[in-house]
């Protein structure tokens, strides 16, 4: 599935200086995750279950 490329976000847990810096992107059933350095490289599609327990867990 391709993304538009203004679908994604930075998250505001990433480093300033983009040295950790993770993307985001949300779909109607899935949440895309990737590497912001690394655009074109492997990206992580999760449901939004998934995402919503991974983030209810972090904070």
């Amino acid at each position: 599935m391709t993304i538009n490329e203004s679908a994604w976000f930075k998250s505001s847990y990433s480093d300033t200086e983009g040295a950790e810096c993770v993307e985001i992107a949300a779909s109607p059933h899935t949440v895309h995750i990737r590497d912001s350095k690394r655009k074109n490289g492997p990206r992580l599609d999760i449901p939004h279950t998934a995402w919503a327990h991974f983030i209810t867990y972090c904070r």
